[in-house]
């Protein structure tokens, strides 16, 4: 196995994660935004569609590595998925923002089987391709390098998310002064998009497929049947859940996305309503983020050997609550520009580079960490399954991203947001409403971000014992 790999084929990797990032950019700001605000579907029905994917996803990534782990095949574990998920997500992707419905109840059902379409196709893209990225090194630094490339492309993704819906298909007309209103503007988004997907995935399996030789292979002797998968991928979750750093882990990391999928889901509203940003300013804001991230994704590696990966974690999960948090505290203390001030959009601009460069750390360093773990579950169980751990990684950042748009959509309800393209300035929602709206989005959910903390101050393994158990391998192996 190959420890220092070549640029080109770490980049060929790493394109691959543009598809999640343009999937995870679009759910993530424009989807409940689209459905509530645009086609007029109930918050709280919008969100329970996007959360209700959590029960698909409980089968689905777990499904996704185990079989993956097991599968037998002359093109190796994990590629034959990411080949074959590839036309089903761009094609679920795009239905997703062309419904063919109208009402709520059509509405909620087309949304909520298109969301879990989407979803599944991206688990048997994305749980295998996590997977081979931990199978391409076992170099305790290299690995965080090569998570550093898979994010840093993750967020190109984002990027491409946000530029072209706010600066391309989002832009004012006469009739929307706010673009991001404009019903007509969703389906040739999600078109490009789609095709994005498409090129990314394919260039990216391509491009990698060079290595199926020398990765992993399954055990002689796992089943393909269904019965014996799905009892596989029952066997393979609990023995992952033996391992306790990584139970802190998932907990830890479940707790974060509740947080992430807040945001995501009220990104949009925020933006638009309580900060009173036109659409091209919207764009530039929402950009930052993903450019901070990719900028520190690169920061990671070196200050992971100077500290730890533990303290990157705990660094990124302080950071992201933290700069959520402090503009809208500070607004509603009286304390921050005024939405006609024009220095408000470059202090918010800083704001938001700066939580993607701090928070990007405990990413680079979570994925990195879970890699190590699957080290250390070979070295107990005499079991590689990268899938299986990853697929639980997966499903704990989508399960409760679920669970946040949830929860942001019953509380858009609650606070009695009003909905429907009509609602087009601040002007037209009630100024307690509007207090309501940050303080749910701000302080409300920041209280989460230091449970998280707690958990993560649980994990043990350090770098001296993986280098131990790493040792300890080679000569088992060496035995064999």
């Amino acid at each position: 196995m190959r420890e220092k790999l070549a640029t080109p084929l770490k980049l060929a990797y790493g394109i691959g994660q543009v598809a999640e990032g343009l999937k995870n950019g679009a759910f993530g700001t424009f989807l409940i935004f689209y459905y509530v605000q645009v086609l007029g579907l109930s918050g709280a029905l919008a969100g329970f569609a996007v959360g209700l994917a959590v029960v698909v996803d409980a089968f689905t990534d777990p499904l996704a590595g185990s079989v993956s782990d097991n599968w037998h095949s002359e093109r190796g574990r994990r590629h034959p998925f990411i080949f074959a998920a590839i036309l089903p997500l761009a094609i679920c992707f795009y239905l997703l923002f062309k419904p063919l419905v109208t009402g709520d109840t059509a509405l909620f059902i087309w949304l909520l089987v298109f969301t879990n379409a989407t979803r599944t196709a991206m688990s048997f893209y994305h749980v295998p391709h996590i997977a081979l990225g931990a199978e391409m090194s076992e170099d305790y630094d290299e690995r965080s390098n090569l998570v550093s490339f898979r994010l840093f492309f993750s967020y190109v993704g984002v990027l491409l998310a946000y530029g072209l819906g706010t600066w391309v298909f989002f832009r004012p007309s006469v009739a929307f002064q706010n673009g991001q209103l404009d019903a007509t503007a969703y389906p040739p988004y999600a078109l490009v998009l789609a095709l994005l997907m498409v090129i990314t995935v394919f260039w990216s399996a391509w491009h990698t497929r060079v290595l199926i030789p020398t990765l992993p292979k399954a055990k002689p002797g796992t089943s393909t049947k269904i019965i014996a998968v799905l009892f596989q991928v029952i066997v393979d979750l609990r023995d992952a859940m033996r391992s306790r750093s990584f139970r802190w882990l998932f907990l830890g990391v479940l707790i974060v996305f509740i947080m992430a999928g807040i945001d995501s889901g009220l990104n949009l509203f925020v933006f638009t309503y309580f900060w009173e940003l036109p659409t091209g300013q919207l764009g530039l804001l929402l950009v930052m983020f993903p450019i901070g991230v990719m900028i520190g994704v690169f920061l990671s590696a070196r200050l992971f050997r100077r500290f730890s990966k533990k303290a990157g974690l705990i660094f990124g999960a302080l950071s992201w609550p933290f700069w959520q948090t402090l503009p809208v505290v500070l607004r509603l203390l009286g304390w921050f520009p005024e939405n006609s001030d024009e220095l408000l959009l470059p202090i918010l601009m800083i704001m938001r580079f700066i939580q993607g460069v701090c928070t990007v750390q405990a990413h680079v360093a979570f994925s990195s960490m879970v890699a190590d773990i699957i080290d250390e579950h070979e070295w107990e169980t005499g079991k590689r399954q990268e899938g299986i751990f990853f697929a639980a990684a997966s499903f704990s950042s989508k399960a409760t991203s679920g669970i946040g748009n949830i929860i942001a959509g019953f509380a858009l309800d609650i606070i009695g947001w009003p909905r429907g393209p009509e609602v087009r300035t601040a002007a037209d929602v009630a100024p307690e409403t509007i207090v309501d709206l940050g303080l749910v989005y701000g302080p409300y959910f920041a209280l989460f971000g230091f449970v998280s903390v707690w958990c993560y101050t649980h994990y043990n393994l350090t770098r001296e014992r993986h280098e131990e158990i790493l040792q300890a391998l080679a000569i088992r192996r060496k035995e064999r």
